[in-house]
């Protein structure tokens, strides 16, 4: 890959990490407005498909009936867990903090990653657990604690 390339793919990775907490932020306080996490949760997502459908119309993709009939049940979970990630966000960030929310968010995700690579599930490639990768969870789970006990 092209060393641009793959700065861009890291700055791209990177600003979408420091969008989630201010993602959470503005969800939460669109919940207090709102009175109801779930509805925001819902504006949220239905704000993010229409930009989404701007994109994709722009670009001139379409997405045909056929192609949906050929998907297995477990390609429609992805959205599923996008929703409870913002839902869970605008609900336990306001209450727990940033900091905190997004240092435990980080541990599911880089447990989950782990686990994911070393079994090749869901299209990533085998990497094996190692001594180093299970010292760095250990590290983020104890940041985890550290931010909790602060």
């Amino acid at each position: 890959m092209h060393t641009q390339t793959l700065w861009l793919l890291f700055c791209m990775a990177f600003i979408s990490g420091a969008f989630m907490p201010l993602q959470a932020g503005i969800n939460g306080l669109l919940a207090r407005e709102l009175s109801s996490t779930l509805t925001a949760a819902t504006l949220s997502f239905i704000i993010g498909t229409i930009g989404l459908l701007i994109v994709m119309l722009y670009q001139r993709e379409t997405i045909t009936l056929s192609s949906l009939k050929n998907l297995s049940w477990w390609h429609w979970t992805g959205g599923f867990m996008g929703a409870f990630l913002v839902f869970t966000a605008a609900f336990v960030a306001p209450r727990i903090g940033a900091l905190l929310f997004m240092a435990l968010v980080l541990a599911g995700q880089l447990t989950a990653a782990v686990l994911l690579d070393q079994q090749g599930w869901a299209g990533f490639r085998e990497a094996p657990i190692s001594l180093s990768k299970t010292l760095g969870l250990t590290c983020i789970l104890a940041g985890v604690w550290l931010i909790r006990r602060g």
